[in-house]
């Protein structure tokens, strides 16, 4: 398979631990139910990539460390040339200072960047800490199938998952089949090149039906029908494939977010479910 990945760029792009925010004191279920639990932002200690995405007290919850900058257009950058898999350092005077971390996700709306760091780095890392990812990855392209296009993905990452082309097609492991139907929050969204958008989690049956309540965070998933070449938005025959990158909402038309690695506005992705198809496995992290 011959790529462009040696004529991709490394940059350096530089965040901090982000605190919590709320913007309401309440969340209010699907069924009109008020409720107070965790959401997004912070360090989560006991929520990682490889985990269930249900059946957690909380909303959005995001595994490992939440990143971001203060300044807008600083942020921008940081989310936007970030990839999922790149290698992320502790700075500045953090007790964790020389720490490495992965990137595992990418959060839209808030627009966070979702990092892996170990149990001991967790507890030694701070709200306001610096970290510096070498950003690698946007723009990587298998050169002799242009109809796929890539976005977010170190390309070592893409490397372990064992994609092949064949036939004219990418052969592509995943652990699930979403229909277009189950897509919500974020679509119509100008790029894929950043955050996510949520698969709907409000009807129990369907969830049941397509064995999504054993969905995991970092799961790689196939997204039938989709097309995120130039935002998001439903075409028949196309797909793309994606991260599962934060765990289910209770919010109506929210749900576990998918951040897109891998689009064919065209339909040259072909699935192949896989049921190791994780990023925590790929990276052996977690162990």
């Amino acid at each position: 398979m011959k790529t462009n990945k040696d004529k991709l760029i490394t940059i350096s792009v530089i965040g901090e631990v982000a605190s919590p925010t709320r913007r309401m004191n309440l969340r209010i279920t699907h069924e009109g139910i008020p409720t107070v639990f965790p959401g997004t932002g912070g360090i989560t200690y006991n929520v990682k990539v490889g985990d269930l995405v249900f059946g957690w007290v909380g909303d959005h919850i995001e595994p490992g460390v939440s990143v971001k900058n203060k300044d807008e257009s600083e942020n921008r950058a940081l989310q936007l040339y970030t990839c999922i898999g790149n290698e992320v350092r502790v700075y500045g005077n953090s007790e964790a200072k020389g720490r490495k971390g992965i990137v595992t996700g990418k959060h839209g709306g808030i627009e966070h960047l979702l990092i892996w760091f170990d149990d001991d780095t967790l507890e030694k890392l701070a709200i306001g800490d610096k970290v510096q990812v070498k950003a690698h990855g946007q723009g990587f392209q298998i050169i002799e199938l242009p109809e796929v296009k890539f976005y977010n993905l170190d390309p070592k990452i893409f490397l372990k998952t064992d994609a092949k082309v064949k036939n004219g097609y990418l052969e592509f492991p995943v652990t699930n089949i979403i229909p277009p139907e189950m897509m919500g929050s974020g679509l119509g969204s100008e790029t894929a090149a950043s955050g996510d958008y949520d698969i709907t989690t409000q009807d129990s049956k369907m969830i049941k039906k397509l064995k999504l309540d054993k969905l995991r965070l970092g799961d790689f998933v196939f997204l039938k029908d989709t097309d995120n070449a130039y935002g998001r938005c439903m075409k028949k025959g196309a797909g793309s494939v994606g991260i599962v990158v934060h765990s289910n909402s209770i919010v109506a038309g929210h749900g576990p977010g998918v951040t897109t690695i891998a689009t064919s506005p065209f339909g040259k992705i072909k699935p192949v479910l896989t049921k190791s198809a994780n990023i925590a496995d790929y990276l052996e992290i977690n162990k």
